[in-house]
């Protein structure tokens, strides 16, 4: 069976995605699985052997995109989320069964829809996904590996790095930016002040890293932390390079952002900051890798309350 999973958005929406494709892989390796993903996730869906084939949505109109999915002889297709663009280029494709949840216009278009109710976080996005592999596989099993991406080359590539960067010690990451559906992070202050706080602890040596569309705040941090052995990253060399890097490093800090998801899904600790409403918690964004490796912090709008957390952060972060 050829099955198209539509996820075509940013990099935190694509990985929790792949725990839907992974199982559905897992339940016939017979299952031929194809994605449809945005272009900064195509090397990302590329190196997971769960899937097969990459179809690269260039935002192209629909009838161009639906002849692009017609030549793959879908059978059926899952799609985790919705426009009226995907959903009528999958009409336009022929596709038999188009599964989707009964969200939004978009809805008309799809066979089967299904009543998930996103809104009301009941579960994380990636647990809504794997729900919805329900619907064509009832008795699918929804267990998955964790890590779900391992690269045999990682502590290679993280050794020259190391050499590189005359690292000596586990790392400890702080990945500041700001992105994708994050609405909440420490301001560049608060972060100098934990940041500051593990440097003169000495245990750990400090890695941090940008995007590349983050230059200005690469050269800003580098500002603060002048003449510190900081190691600064400035992400050129692609993501695929940058998950083998982090997958070596002892903690992984940041806000809830796309980084956060890559950072999980290859099995490395993380630390991360949510927003505080239900819109943006850690109960719709927790990751996809082991719930043990994953410290949680909804970050409150008062003063006073802030601060307290800020302090119990700092002291976790010295207590690793």
């Amino acid at each position: 069976m050829n099955i198209l999973v539509v996820r075509n958005d940013k990099l935190g929406d694509f990985i929790t995605a792949s725990p839907a494709i992974h199982v559905l892989k897992k339940h016939d390796a017979n299952n031929k699985l194809i994605v449809l993903v945005a272009p900064l996730n195509r090397a990302l869906a590329e190196a997971c052997s769960f899937i097969d084939e990459v179809i690269v949505d260039e935002g192209e109109g629909v009838w161009e995109l639906s002849r692009k999915i017609a030549q793959y002889k879908i059978d059926v297709s899952i799609t985790l989320f919705s426009n009226t663009r995907v959903a009528l280029a999958q009409f336009l494709a022929r596709i038999p069964k188009r599964i989707a949840p009964a969200t939004k216009i978009a809805q008309i278009f799809y066979t089967d829809k299904v009543k998930q109710r996103r809104s009301q976080v009941k579960m994380a996005e990636f647990e809504y996904n794997l729900e919805l592999t329900k619907e064509l596989f009832p008795d699918i099993n929804l267990e998955y590996k964790k890590p779900l991406l391992a690269f045999e080359d990682a502590k290679k590539v993280y050794d020259v790095f190391r050499i590189n960067n005359e690292i000596e010690k586990e790392v400890i990451c702080f990945h500041v930016g700001f992105g994708g559906s994050s609405d909440a992070n420490w301001t560049l202050d608060e972060y100098e002040v934990l940041i500051g706080a593990v440097l003169k602890e000495n245990k750990y040596q400090v890695v941090m890293t940008f995007g590349p569309d983050e230059k200005d705040l690469y050269e800003e941090m580098q500002r603060r932390f002048y003449n510190t052995n900081i190691v600064f990253y400035f992400s050129l060399d692609g993501l695929i390079y940058f998950a083998k890097l982090i997958s070596n490093f002892k903690l992984f800090v940041s806000t809830s952002t796309g980084t956060y998801h890559l950072a999980s899904l290859v099995g490395t600790p993380t630390m991360t900051f949510f927003g505080n409403s239900l819109f943006a918690s850690a109960a719709r964004w927790k990751s996809i890798g082991e719930e043990k490796k994953q410290k949680h912090f909804m970050l409150p709008s008062e003063i006073k309350e802030r601060s307290d957390l800020f302090e119990q952060i700092k002291t976790e972060l010295l207590s690793i």
